[in-house]
């Protein structure tokens, strides 16, 4: 039952993500390759759409639209539909490595780049290739820790 304190979640095409996790990873690998120096705009770039899709929704993260307007009708429908809560946790996670990359390059500690940009790389190449998407499932088991912790505050009173 949803309530005015329990908003129901978007749900999204499933393959948005996977398709955005593909796109992610070529930006990602290119941005390695390219080094400190070179990989900072390509790092800004993709910290922009890490940020729309976890600030704003996947809606707004680029890649996301780019595969609602070109790709997804050439697909035609999904056989379901899925929460976007925990891809947009994913955003986040990826936002949260994207900005220790920059930070990495402006305090001039190459390693820290190149250590951020690549898990984020894994974690994006992960959900493209094997259609696993790590932010996810961290989202899904810290769900399932919370309610746990909540059903037994529940049961202590």
């Amino acid at each position: 039952m949803t309530t005015a304190s329990t908003p129901t979640a978007a749900l999204i095409d499933p393959r948005g993500p996977r398709f955005g996790a593909a796109v992610t990873s070529v930006v990602l690998a290119a941005t390695l390759l390219t080094g400190p120096a070179l990989g900072l705009v390509l790092l800004a770039l993709q910290t922009g759409a890490f940020a729309a899709g976890a600030l704003l929704g996947l809606r707004y993260q680029p890649y996301g639209w780019f595969f609602r307007r070109f790709v997804r009708p050439r697909l035609g429908a999904p056989d379901d539909l899925e929460d976007e809560r925990p891809p947009r946790f994913a955003q986040a996670v990826g936002l949260g490595f994207a900005v220790l990359g920059i930070l990495g390059i402006v305090f001039a500690v190459p390693v820290l780049f190149y250590v951020a940009v690549g898990v984020a790389l894994v974690a994006a190449l992960l959900n493209a290739v094997f259609d696993f998407c790590l932010g996810c499932e961290v989202y899904l088991l810290g769900q399932r820790l919370l309610g746990r912790r909540a059903a037994a505050a529940g049961s202590a009173r």
